[in-house]
Parts: structure tokens; C-alpha cells; sequence
């Protein structure tokens, strides 16, 4: 993904979707007291409905996956006119609106979804994004903190990421102590590239972009798989310091 970061972790940080979520749904069948409303709705639905739905939602993931935004969204049209209210999709139409860059439109979206399930880490997660990419400083830090305390500790990939996150919203808050505080919180011996990012940060901050890429090239040896450093390069592509594939961005706000 070389849009924003949620996209590259969207199936890795996504809501239950598709056939997972059908599922979800049939086994909190024998508990309905504790369903929300939307999921007592659908469960209301004919059998028939709701598998012509998972189908659509399935499909509309699929097409998402290969990039096939205009499909994806269709997709979700047919799913809408069966169930309107599931939060999945409009999650993944808030992913499609990213993709295309009309962030504006993806934050409704997004919104919309939380409404439907409030505390869902995946979806605040891409609300977070759109905060960041839009550079809408404290409630990105505000929001990422939030998740930062309910993503599992096992979840190390995630976590550091917005960690990192954090990082550079509170550098642009100007709060350059907790910067220092949090570049210095994990070390070389992590299980992630946090600590070669944060002092690439760091460098490129002080006009050092000689020093940040070698940092970046050192977290490159390090971690060979291009898929553990893309959302860390993409943090770097969204926030400025290094020069976006779309040119100037002016449309995401400073």
C-alpha cells in the first residue's frame, strides 16, 4: 500500500468480515440477549439474505485485495441493499475511499462503522490513519493512545507501529521531550524496526538526511522482508519526510 498505513495492515487490523463474521454471528445466535441490534437484525434476516450477503462482503474483500476499488465498492452496494447496517461495510468502503484518496468521504465512512461497533480497535485504527494522514495531530495521538491500551501485547508488529506514531504526532504537538522519551523506549535488540525508524525520525528532524538514511538502510539489513518495512516507510511517506509517489499532497490538509 502507498496510500496510508491502513491499508497494508487493513486483513491483518480488519473487523470481522465476510464468512468470519457470518460465523460470528450464527455461534452469538444461542446469546442473543448479548447481541448489539444491528446483530440481532441481521440474524432476523432470512437464511437466504444473509448468505447472499456474506457472499457479496466476501467478494467485495477479494476484489479489495487486487486493488479493484470501483468492483469492491459495488460489491458493497449489493451487500448494503440486503443489510445496511453492518459495520463492515463501511469499514471497507471507508478503506476504498482511502485508497482514492477522498479522506474526507473514508472518515464518514469509518465513523459510520464505529457506530455500529463502538471499541473496535480495527476501526478506530483507520479512523487513527485518516487522523494522521490529515494531519490532525492530537486526536491522532489521542486515538492511537487509546488503541495502544487494548492491542494484545503479543501483537508486537501493531503495537510498535503506532507507537511510532505517536512519536511523530507528538513531535509535531511540539512536545520534543516525550519524542526523546519515546525514541529511546526500545533499542536494537527489538523485534521490530521501532528503533532504527525513531532515530531516522530523529535525523530527518534535524535536517541530518544523510544520517536518516542510513538508519533506514541499517533497518533494511536488519529486516529483509519488504513486507515488515512497508507501513514504517509509508509512516515516513505520509508524515513529509520523505517525498510522497503523489506529488505534494495539499488535498491532505496541514
Amino acid at each position: 500500500m502507498k496510500a496510508i498505513t491502513l491499508l497494508s495492515l487493513f486483513v491483518l487490523a480488519s473487523p470481522l468480515i465476510a464468512q468470519d463474521g457470518a460465523v460470528a454471528l450464527k455461534k452469538a445466535a444461542v446469546s442473543k440477549e448479548s447481541l448489539a441490534p444491528n446483530q440481532q437484525a441481521f440474524l432476523n434476516l432470512p437464511e437466504e439474505s444473509r448468505n447472499n450477503f456474506v457472499k457479496h462482503l466476501g467478494e467485495a474483500n477479494r476484489l479489495f485485495q487486487q486493488k479493484r476499488i470501483f468492483e469492491t465498492l459495488e460489491e458493497l452496494d449489493k451487500a448494503s441493499k440486503i443489510f445496511s447496517d453492518s459495520p463492515e461495510i463501511y469499514n471497507m468502503r471507508g478503506s476504498c475511499f482511502v485508497e482514492m484518496r477522498s479522506f474526507d468521504k473514508a472518515l464518514v465512512d469509518f465513523e459510520k462503522a464505529r457506530s455500529f461497533s463502538v471499541d473496535n480497535v480495527s476501526i478506530d485504527f483507520n479512523i487513527g490513519e485518516v487522523y494522521f494522514v490529515t494531519k490532525q495531530w492530537q486526536k491522532c495521538a489521542d486515538l492511537f493512545e487509546k488503541i495502544l491500551k487494548t492491542l494484545p501485547k503479543e501483537n508486537t508488529a501493531l503495537s510498535r507501529l503506532v507507537e511510532f506514531k505517536i512519536l511523530l504526532c507528538k513531535n509535531k504537538l511540539g512536545l520534543k521531550n516525550d519524542v526523546v522519551i519515546l525514541s529511546e523506549k526500545y533499542d536494537f535488540l527489538d523485534d521490530s524496526p521501532y528503533y532504527y525508524y525513531a532515530q531516522a525520525a530523529l535525523a530527518y528532524e534535524a535536517k541530518n538526511l544523510t544520517k536518516a538514511e542510513e538508519w533506514l538502510a541499517i533497518a533494511g539489513r536488519v529486516f529483509k522482508d519488504p513486507n515488515v518495512l512497508a507501513p514504517w516507510q509509508d509512516t515516513l511517506v505520509e508524515y513529509g519526510y520523505i517525498k510522497s509517489f503523489y506529488g505534494d499532497d495539499a488535498a491532505a490538509g496541514e
